[in-house]
């Protein structure tokens, strides 16, 4: 049995945290914060992504795809609340058509099951509010209570011996006599291994590792997404996708698990982190929505949230694949960095917290 740190208890730390929990380790998430699940893991559209974006053999194809599958399967052994309510992704125009087409070549590419391309009268006989020319069917795509995925992921961790260390930042990693030490809240705390998913702070605890090649440490890119809410009774029954745009999938239409709508997030590039949402916007989320959803009522829409996605690249730059630096890539004994987990990291996290168990294990 090895003692692991993971640092980060977002979705993707404790996600590790119990894989290696499970292999027998034994298992301290260190956190920040006072709670589980504060950063980007709580700020985000709670989807259960299929897997059609992304580049077939990229990590976030693979592991969106796998992800989905265990995700669903965890949720049910679990009791974690969650609905397969299906998406559509919508063009309206050619342009967009072409677009769409695309992403159902990639995701049967890479796997993802139950695609379908309908013509706009197929897509209104699923969604009679809807306005499009062509649509991509993705049944198997869901929604999921992530705040309760968290807490059982935490218990899994707990059952077996594991423990979340909150108000517990690291702040210094440096390798001594065969080990790891960690310096947290003053005190040197050996350990023997250490995966670094602490999400946006993911670069600062590298860059605190005495040793660590700083060229192997990326750029931290902020890309802000705001959130709307939306007053009224639920016009779409799935999930609705415009074409993706730069830097992120479109202002979409997701729902909770109680039916209520909600919309975003877009795209907003920032040098701090800024959780405020400015009412203002809700007139550029209004043309966009209504280019799908011609019925939108004046007025409905509210501010909600926002979430701050941790990028790697940036405006105009193609979008970054995960990066999971473990000893084959760096050099160092017993340690993994996960940079760049963004969107499908939530569905891709128990996926993705098998590889990094094996990496850091080999």
């Amino acid at each position: 049995m090895s003692d692991i740190l993971v640092i980060g208890a977002g979705v993707v730390g404790l996600a590790v945290g119990r894989a290696l929990a499970l292999r027998g380790h034994a298992v301290v998430v260190a956190e920040a914060e006072g709670g589980i699940g504060t950063g980007v893991s709580a700020r985000n559209s709670e989807v259960i992504h299929g897997g059609m974006y992304y580049p077939e053999g990229s990590l976030r194809a693979r592991h969106c795809v796998d992800g989905a599958r265990r995700l669903y399967g965890f949720c049910a052994s679990h009791g974690v609340p969650h609905r397969a309510c299906g998406k559509l992704i919508v063009a309206t125009d050619a342009a967009e058509g072409a677009a769409i087409a695309a992403i159902h070549a990639r995701g049967i590419a890479n796997g993802v099951e139950g695609l379908a391309l309908v013509d706009g009268a197929e897509a209104r006989a699923l969604e009679p509010n809807l306005a499009c020319v062509s649509a991509l069917h993705a049944p198997g795509t869901g929604i999921v209570d992530s705040h309760a995925l968290m807490l059982a992921l935490q218990g899994d961790i707990e059952d077996r011996g594991g423990a979340i260390a909150f108000h517990s930042p690291v702040a210094r990693l440096s390798w001594a006599d065969g080990a790891w030490v960690a310096t947290v809240n003053g005190d040197a705390l050996p350990f023997d291994a250490v995966v670094n998913a602490a999400g946006l702070g993911a670069q600062a605890i590298a860059k605190a590792i005495d040793g660590f090649p700083p060229d192997r440490i990326p750029r931290k890119i902020l890309a802000k997404g705001s959130y709307f809410g939306c007053l009224g009774r639920p016009a779409f029954a799935r999930l609705i996708y415009p074409a993706p745009v730069e830097g992120g999938l479109g202002i979409h239409l997701t729902l909770d698990l109680a039916g209520r709508m909600r919309f975003g997030p877009d795209v907003e590039w920032v040098e701090t982190e800024d959780y405020a949402v400015d009412p203002d916007r809700a007139q550029a989320f209004a043309r966009a929505i209504r280019r799908y959803w011609p019925g939108l009522p004046d007025g409905v829409l509210t501010p909600d949230y926002a979430g701050i996605r941790p990028k790697i690249t940036g405006p105009g730059e193609p979008a970054a694949d995960f990066i999971i630096d473990g000893p084959a890539q760096h050099g160092l004994d017993r340690l993994v960095h996960l940079f760049g987990i963004e969107s499908p990291g939530l569905t891709a996290s128990l996926s993705l917290a098998e590889e990094v168990a094996d990496r850091l294990l080999a």
